[in-house]
């Protein structure tokens, strides 16, 4: 069944595939580090972004928090998505 946070991430990856940027999504299965973004990439110049991907009012937990401060601090891009930003990503990810 879809959920409305798996709406928000389908809309990610296709905006980031139509930007030619390369992305994934790392396993949420309890195999990698707690906190990591949900969508994690590369845009064409070369610049790491790391997305966390909400829906309605789901909020970032303190290890997201985290994970989005320490790809700042080492010069990337983070970002929280949700509904109400997602027509905006193109241009949040180019600031």
């Amino acid at each position: 069944m879809e959920t409305p946070e798996s709406k928000v991430k389908a809309k990610v990856r296709v905006t980031l595939t139509a930007l030619g940027y390369y992305h994934f999504m790392p396993p949420a299965n309890g195999f990698g580090r707690a906190g990591i973004p949900d969508i994690v990439g590369c845009r064409t110049d070369g610049r790491f972004f790391g997305i966390e991907c909400k829906a309605g009012k789901g909020k970032t937990t303190a290890l997201q928090e985290r994970e989005l401060a320490r790809i700042q601090e080492a010069g990337g891009i983070a970002l929280i998505v949700n509904e109400e930003n997602i027509t905006k990503l193109k241009e949040l990810l180019n600031d």
